[in-house]
């Protein structure tokens, strides 16, 4: 009931993940992301130990490709499991158990994967790495341009609830990590909105982590 796609910004190195669902808070079970590491997707019925564990593989020095034949290799129920996976070379790879639900299919190319299930039909992996491909921008910019594109290109089957952009870039916590759980409206809108909004500031957060001596002021009320 998701449709997703991982990916590799090649000239920063950054990593991410986004994802949309008719199931609520699909990003909290599915996203997973490790900076200098790669970046996971563990959807259709979710286990989500298995995100963690590919990434732990591959901090390991494992490639994506070793990772997912790893966890497929450990992992309960795999043939209900679909696990996304690029590593820090760019390279990539997918496992869609055959239990996978309803129309099911993936697509892969340099930096880019893309899976789902339960899909209007089976070209829509495809058309999220061919928008991924052929946008520019900041990571974050060319994964919301992806996942757009896939629900333009039908989506799940039925209506999304939830979405999700996670982004990690050289700190071990996100450089953004932005969800709608749940809503009648486009989920997928709503964190494209947020993403908007929060993109400017980014740099500014990860600035007050590190040092809030030399941050840029909060610009609410009472900051002087």
């Amino acid at each position: 009931m998701t449709f997703s796609l991982v990916a590799r910004c090649a000239e920063t190195g950054m990593f991410g993940v986004a994802i949309s669902s008719s199931s609520p808070a699909v990003a909290a079970r599915c996203s997973h992301a490790r900076a200098g590491v790669g970046a996971v997707a563990s959807q259709n019925v979710t286990d989500p130990k298995l995100g963690p564990m590919a990434l732990g593989l591959m901090e390991g020095g494992a490639s994506a490709a070793e990772a997912v034949a790893e966890v497929k290799r450990r992992g309960a129920f795999i043939e209900y499991r679909q696990v996304l996976a690029v590593d820090g070379a760019g390279g990539t790879a997918i496992h869609s158990g055959p239990n996978s639900l309803g129309i099911w299919t993936q697509a892969q190319g340099d930096n880019v994967a893309s899976g789902g299930n339960m899909l209007a039909h089976d070209g829509v992996p495809g058309a999220i790495v061919e928008a991924f491909e052929a946008a520019t921008g900041h990571l974050g910019d060319r994964l919301m341009v992806a996942l757009r594109a896939g629900l333009a290109a039908g989506g799940e089957a039925g209506p999304v609830h939830s979405a999700g952009l996670l982004v990690v870039d050289e700190q071990p916590w996100p450089l953004a990590d932005l969800r709608c759980d749940w809503t009648e409206a486009c989920p997928i809108e709503a964190v494209a909105a947020a993403w908007e909004v929060y993109k400017p500031q980014a740099a500014a957060y990860v600035q007050r982590a590190l040092d809030p001596r030399a941050a840029p002021s909060y610009g609410v009320p009472g900051d002087e």
